[in-house]
């Protein structure tokens, strides 16, 4: 699903020796409220929380190298396990003539597509925060990019794995159980050594991104057993993949044509999967300050049986309204129909715009429908819900 953030430009500037520090960030309070009465008797129907996102940043060395500290909190009112902090980023990076090299905790983003990004699989999924998946946990990472006339070609040494975050008892979006403990293939579990490249380049109005992938996969498969004490318990599995991936952007005009896929082996199945479609965006609608964007994509995965999996064979559709106002007001509303199955589907509506040059509003909304007790949206059919941030920005 889409995120589209509005930017703020509002910093602090600290001068150290002569090193000026830059601090800027968000902080902001979440209220999600539930539409129907829960599923499992320990969850609720509000959830308020707060978060904290300060990011310093500085330069040195005539600029040639920098410094980033983006720590992230939140503190949430039921959900233990969505209480919790990470360093999204933390790292040093030195740039020359052809070369880019950062090490530290850092986020990347591979991709093109809106509905699913099948080729990120840098950063794990921060699940706590929110159902679409884009929020990223930092990874730990030795990276080094080359910048050539063919494109760009990037080598990532990943020594430590995140495992991705859950709900507790307490929370919601989860499976009847609430999700344990981890368990790895690879006898190093967290420290095994993953490895990536990356080649990317722009052919005449393509945009062209090939990745490779060798290491724990990041989307775990959830496995049932028995706990210490006789419970039934469900546990992520993390294999040893490898993953292949291609992702297409072509610009022609007011067209964005894109695609993404990918093949992974190592798991409890070899499977191919594929995002692709196109949006078109129409400005000065009815001799407005309108924009309408509209959205297609259609979503493929060979697998049947993984929870995580959830573009089998579905087809997004999405309308972008873009106000062109001074507050960058906009608004998103999307539709996601399982093909095989009428009665599974989704729907998602994402509107933000500023108050002020430091304050924004968003709300957010997902709503499940399935009656297929081996789909995932089925675990998630009481789970529709509005969420409603306030966030200010320093």
């Amino acid at each position: 699903m889409i995120k589209k953030v509005a930017s703020f430009v509002s910093l602090g500037t600290i001068a150290f020796s002569s090193v000026a520090v830059e601090i800027t960030g968000s902080s902001g309070v979440e209220m999600r409220y539930y539409l129907q009465d829960a599923l499992y008797p320990e969850q609720e129907r509000t959830y308020g929380s707060f978060f904290v996102s300060p990011e310093v940043y500085t330069e040195f060395n005539d600029g040639n190298d920098s410094l980033l500290f983006k720590p992230f909190y939140r503190v949430d009112e039921h959900d233990d396990e969505r209480t919790h902090g990470d360093i999204r980023e933390l790292q040093w990076a030195h740039y020359a003539d052809s070369w880019e090299t950062k090490v530290g905790i850092g986020k990347v983003f591979w991709g093109q597509t809106e509905s699913i990004h099948l080729v990120d699989i840098i950063n794990q999924t921060d699940a706590v925060e929110q159902v679409d998946g884009e929020a990223k946990l930092g990874q730990p990472m030795v990276n080094a990019s080359y910048y050539s006339d063919i494109g760009t070609f990037s080598v990532f040494v990943l020594p430590y794995f995140r495992e991705r975050t859950f709900q507790s008892t307490e929370g919601r979006l989860r499976p009847p159980i609430a999700i344990g403990d981890a368990i790895y293939e690879s006898s190093n579990e967290q420290r095994n050594i993953d490895l990536a490249v990356r080649w990317q380049s722009s052919i005449d109005d393509w945009e062209v991104g090939l990745s490779y992938f060798t290491g724990t996969t990041r989307e775990p498969e959830l496995v049932a057993g028995i706990d210490e004490n006789g419970n039934v318990a469900i546990n992520p599995f993390y294999a040893q993949v490898n993953q292949a991936g291609v992702d297409l952007l072509k610009v022609s005009g007011a067209w964005l044509l894109k695609l993404e896929s990918i093949y992974r082996t190592g798991q409890s199945e070899d499977f191919a999967a594929l995002v692709t479609g196109f949006e078109y965006t129409q400005q000065g609608v009815f001799d407005s300050q309108y924009g309408l964007g509209y959205l297609l994509e259609y979503q493929y995965d060979e697998r049947d049986d993984n929870f995580f999996a959830v573009g089998q064979n579905d087809l997004m559709m999405g309308l972008r309204v873009i106000v062109n106002d001074i507050a960058g007001t906009e608004m998103l509303f999307g539709y996601v129909q399982d093909l095989d199955e009428s009665a599974t589907y989704s729907a998602f509506i994402e509107a933000s715009s500023r108050l002020s040059s430091n304050w924004r509003w968003k709300l957010d909304g997902y709503f499940f429908s399935s009656d297929d007790v081996e789909d995932t949206f089925f675990f998630l059919r009481r789970d529709d819900h509005i969420q409603l941030s306030l966030e200010y920005f320093f």
